[in-house]
């Protein structure tokens, strides 16, 4: 774990045991400092009895505490937590402040942070991949994986990639990135903020805490009206020819996601053969336009995380009707449905040219249907087992089968990782895949 002697002798409140708040008591602790932890759910103190004060921070006195540090799950709007701590002149802090606070007792090393509405995760999965495969040492951490204070420290020269939500950017005051991205800004969220440019705000800040000459990147989708840093540098677009050798980094939306990458990399001095390398390697995240399988010529995408219409567009986007595939007609079967989230199919719209085929599941597939039938053939499956049937059915070499639902999963599923996963498994069972790798499929998640 990351520990640091700045955190010795000081006194720390830690509201919520979750993995990245236990990480923190952990790392803490074992720095010297004195923790009182808390979290409404017995289960979760049992772990720190004995080891932390177990008190709630919002009954205790906290003068001559260093910080409180709290969830990124905490509404800092409505939470009492953030009047109670004023009262003491004490900090709302997050897991990320103390690693910038760590940093100065770290190996040397180097902290790119990204950020944005959409496509944060990838970017930061693929600038990780990009920078181990040319064997540099990195992690990364933040709004993916294991908590960064969790993580062994890197040795000297290594690189911490953090995705960095709003929330988390929130409880943040002292990151200087060397490299900082933010790839985009759409509304989102705004049940925690005082409207959108309160929330772009606390997205810009990741640039704003730069200093000296480290560099950030900007991309397209800024709304006109945000005032950009000057020291802003834009995400330049890319030939799109040149995804073709990509496949994990399809569609425009990763176009911008590579470009970043690209440009983050090149600051971080690797040659644009081991980018190029890493690009061509790079196999995405699980549920994000993820690959599952290739069959007889028809390529099976889980896209599982696409909740909404928005994060459904650019997976609809991504696969156009090509003239050297079938005569150019159109060759996405989109599996779509779920728990809706809203009415209508918003920027899908844009992309029903590239559509063969609709598969409507779940509560919302009804609706779909009627929205789809007067623009796409549509088939009623209910059920994501009798959707892929369909497809395969239907589906053509050079085709694709793409789960990108539009919806929420809790109709039918747990989460969406639970969704993501039986799809893939249905897809491992249909295809013939060995015999070790079937399972007995129940919808509502893995077996």
């Amino acid at each position: 774990m990351i520990t640091s002697p700045a955190f010795a002798g000081k006194k720390y409140a830690v509201l919520g045991l979750a993995r990245s708040g236990a990480a923190t008591v952990e790392a803490l602790l074992a720095s010297g400092a004195e923790v009182v932890a808390w979290d409404r759910q017995d289960h979760m103190r049992g772990p720190f009895e004995g080891r932390a004060k177990l008190a709630d921070p919002l009954e205790i006195n906290l003068t001559d505490f260093a910080g409180v540090v709290v969830s990124p799950g905490v509404p800092l709007n409505t939470h009492p937590i953030a009047a109670h701590a004023a009262k003491f002149g004490v900090s709302l802090i997050g897991d990320i402040e103390l690693f910038a606070q760590a940093r100065a007792s770290l190996p040397p090393h180097k902290v790119v942070g990204i950020t944005g509405t959409n496509g944060k995760s990838t970017t930061t999965a693929l600038v990780t991949h990009i920078l181990k495969t040319a064997g540099i040492p990195a992690l990364m951490g933040g709004n993916i994986g294991i908590p960064i204070l969790e993580q062994p420290p890197l040795p000297a020269g290594g690189v911490y990639v953090l995705e960095l939500s709003s929330y988390q950017i929130d409880l943040t005051y002292s990151l200087d990135c060397d490299v900082a991205v933010l790839l985009n800004i759409t509304p989102d969220h705004l049940d925690r903020y005082d409207g959108f440019n309160a929330y772009a705000a606390s997205k810009l800040r990741l640039i704003e805490m730069q200093s000296g000459t480290h560099l950030n990147f900007v991309g397209s989708a800024i709304p006109a009206g945000l005032v950009i840093p000057d020291s802003a540098n834009p995400i330049p677009a890319i030939e799109t020819s040149r995804q073709l050798v990509w496949p994990s980094l399809q569609g425009p939306h990763n176009a911008e996601n590579a470009s970043a990458a690209i440009q983050t990399c090149i600051e971080l001095d690797i040659s644009p053969d081991l980018i190029e390398h890493g690009l061509r390697t790079f196999h995405g995240l699980p549920h994000r336009m993820e690959r599952v399988a290739e069959h007889n010529g028809v390529l099976f995408v889980n896209d599982s995380k696409a909740t909404n219409t928005d994060s459904t567009a650019p997976a609809l986007a991504a696969y156009p009707p090509d003239p050297a595939i079938n005569g150019g007609v159109p060759r996405i079967h989109w599996i779509v449905g779920g728990l809706p989230k809203e009415d209508g199919l918003g920027p899908c719209e844009q992309h029903l040219g590239n559509i063969a085929a609709a598969y409507t599941i779940g509560e919302a597939g009804p609706r779909f249907a009627e929205l789809l039938e007067p623009h796409v053939p549509v088939e009623r499956a209910e059920l994501m087992c009798e959707a892929v049937q369909r497809a395969m059915k239907r589906a053509r070499p050079g085709e694709v089968i793409l789960l990108s639902p539009a919806c929420a999963s809790f109709d039918q599923f747990r989460d969406y990782e639970k969704r993501g996963e039986y799809f893939a498994q249905l897809v491992a069972a249909l295809t013939g895949a060995p015999e070790d790798a079937k399972t007995t499929l129940v919808e509502g998640g893995s077996a």
